[in-house]
């Protein structure tokens, strides 16, 4: 027989991205559903507040020259994006033409602060995913790791199974990016997906690679993994696939598929 946590688990959508919150640590169910509310209403305002798309949001008021909340969150994130756009030679890039878009980053931002929110709180084993960017902490089940399939883009078949207790993955792919070099849309027939240990970092790597295009990635990506723990799997234009070694160590080796 197999031993499951309890726990609980919830979904919602948030600017048109499904969101869930899966939740095995065994608490009691008083505890359990405040998490779930502060958690989703910890989303619901970072879209409030760093959405471009809203023009009463902290971005939009900053786009369109209004004035705006002093709020440090806003303040950590646009620093932030810009030592990403530095460590990434300018592909991955929040500010164009004097417009600013934290897309890249802040989804997996604020699943990383929820992350550490909830494992603070107590809810120690949880997986968090938010439109295929995944955090994941603790267990699924007594001495399991969670589980979750990185899938080919164009099938959606799994291509590999990653296995962990502690692990950030961002995948970019399958919808256009902003290329900051031209300023039009990327898109190619691939996906790039990046695991490492803070998933607003891993979700800015993904963006930035899938706008270099496959050759590029590659070797951002061999660089990256020599330099920091974050690993890369490519699925290029062909289907074919390129990790960094390091990749493997997460990765189910039954159930792999070949590229």
């Amino acid at each position: 027989m197999v031993t499951t946590f309890p726990g609980t688990t919830r979904a919602e959508t948030i600017s048109g991205i499904p969101v869930s919150v899966d939740i095995r640590t065994a608490l009691p169910r008083r505890e359990l559903a405040p998490l779930l509310d502060d958690a989703f209403a910890w989303l619901r305002w970072v879209d409030e507040t760093f959405s471009p798309a809203r023009a009463d949001s902290q971005i939009g008021r900053l786009n369109g020259g209004r004035t705006i909340e002093q709020i440090p969150e806003l303040v950590e994130v646009l620093h932030r994006c810009d030592a990403l756009s530095e460590r990434t030679g300018g592909w991955f890039e929040a500010r164009i033409n004097g417009v600013i878009d934290p897309s890249g980053y802040i989804k997996g931002w604020a699943l990383e602060r929820l992350s550490r929110a909830l494992t603070n709180a107590g809810a120690v084993d949880h997986r968090l995913d938010a439109g295929g960017d995944i955090r994941l902490r603790g267990s699924a089940a007594p001495g399991r790791p969670w589980r979750t399939a990185i899938r080919d883009p164009r099938s959606g078949l799994p291509r590999r199974t990653v296995a962990a207790y502690d692990l950030a993955i961002a995948t970019s792919g399958g919808a256009p990016v902003l290329n900051p070099r031209t300023g039009g849309r990327q898109s190619w027939p691939g996906a790039v997906t990046v695991v490492g240990p803070d998933l607003g970092v891993a979700d800015a790597y993904a963006t930035a690679m899938y706008a270099m295009g496959p050759v590029l990635a590659r070797r951002f990506a061999t660089e990256l993994a020599e330099a920091e723990p974050y690993q890369t799997l490519v699925i290029g234009r062909d289907g074919k696939e390129v990790a960094t070694p390091g990749f493997a160590a997460y990765t189910v080796a039954e159930d792999r598929l070949v590229g």
